[in-house]
């Protein structure tokens, strides 16, 4: 399955913190991740169960570190 993004609405995390570090964007729905120093890079796409999965667990804090 592969998501039309053309259109999408990407959403930089607020724990992003530039000059080369790690940063992620989410798309608008939840349903794909993109690195934000490489917007035309190849972004990750999630079905529903697996994009709901991701979300709780960021929410919870599983990926800070």
């Amino acid at each position: 399955m592969t998501l039309d993004l053309t259109r999408a609405v990407w959403r930089k995390s607020s724990r992003s913190g530039g000059n080369g570090g790690q940063c992620v964007e989410l798309a608008l729905h939840g349903r794909a991740v993109r690195d934000s120093k490489d917007p035309a890079g190849v972004p990750l796409e999630f079905d529903r169960r697996t994009a709901e999965r991701f979300l709780t667990a960021v929410k919870a804090g599983r990926f800070d570190g």
